[in-house]
């Protein structure tokens, strides 16, 4: 049964249209299930919905009782990424810094005001998330695309759909990939080489043999395959959990992963600053419309009118 929305804290000054229940949080014993909601927009990730998420992850760490925490999306998709065009979009909204002590974005020029807020709500919350002091799980159907590849790759585990497809298009905007750039990390170089370079969509089975995902299974079976791999997780003592996850970070952070983010978080916002020096904006005129117009896909397997 369902213990409510999250915490929505859109600070209600009318600016964007209310959502209710953006993310929404459920216990099912020693598990708690963060669902991303906004299903009519492929749960497009716009900073209501990032700080509700953050809000839910709070109170999962604070509960005692919960041992795993499963992060879903409502619908047909996990997430199609980061909120690009939505009546939603909040780009512009003033919320409080939880991830980065910094100044607010909101009055600042230029690259100043962009990597402001890109520094505390896609590479710093996803850091803040990625060391949750318990596991975490993804369970991923549909699509999982760019800024939802983030949302992914916090998570310890991931669990795909046999019709989860994947894809990183953000170098069509002449960007090196999304802010939390993990992919040498969680698929390898030569793999995320490719899915870069090409920004094909790649299925769950692709995904499976580079590495990126844990397990797939049919569409049907994704709920209880989950909770059934959550439930033999949460047998396990909890502080020697904790101890484990952050045993396993330490390691990839000692692989350089900590220090290759920094340092192609620069380069990120070094292409912005060209986009919007030599053209039109920092995203080198793309939207989610054209970015969606170009996606093509890798694997025959996706093309059965995904959308």
């Amino acid at each position: 049964m369902s213990d409510g929305p999250a915490a929505n804290p859109a600070n209600g000054d009318g600016s964007i249209p209310y959502e209710p229940d953006v993310v929404t949080y459920e216990r099912r014993g020693a598990i708690a299930v963060v669902t991303l909601n906004r299903p009519g927009y492929r749960n497009a990730q716009n900073s209501v919905m990032t700080y509700a998420i953050d809000a839910a992850f709070e109170r999962a760490v604070a509960d005692p009782e919960v041992k795993v925490i499963v992060l879903a999306g409502n619908g047909k998709h996990f997430s199609a990424g980061h909120d690009l065009g939505t009546p939603g979009r909040d780009h512009h909204v003033k919320y409080p810094n939880k991830a980065a002590l910094w100044w607010d974005h909101i009055d600042r020029p230029g690259g100043d005001q962009r990597f402001a807020r890109e520094m505390e709500v896609y590479l710093g919350m996803c850091r803040r998330w990625r060391e949750i002091p318990k596991p975490t799980i993804a369970m991923v159907q549909g699509a999982c695309i760019a800024g939802g590849l983030m949302l992914a790759w916090v998570c310890d585990l991931i669990i795909a759909a046999d019709d989860a497809f994947f894809s990183d298009p953000v170098v069509r905007m002449g960007i090196p990939g999304v802010e939390y750039f993990a992919h040498p990390w969680v698929m390898g170089p030569r793999a995320a080489k490719e899915f870069l370079y090409t920004g094909d969509r790649f299925g769950a089975a692709q995904a499976k043999e580079w590495g990126m995902v844990n397990r797939v299974v049919p569409r049907a079976d994704l709920e209880s395959e989950t909770m059934a791999l959550a439930e033999k997780i949460s047998a396990m003592p909890q502080f020697g959990l904790a101890l484990t996850k952050k045993a396993v970070n330490q390691s990839e952070d000692l692989m350089g992963m900590r220090a290759g983010m920094d340092s192609v978080f620069g380069l990120h916002h070094f292409a912005h600053a060209h986009n919007a020096e030599v053209g039109a904006d920092s995203l080198g005129g793309m939207n989610a419309r054209t970015m969606k117009a170009q996606a093509s896909t890798a694997d025959a397997k996706n093309t059965d009118g995904k959308d």
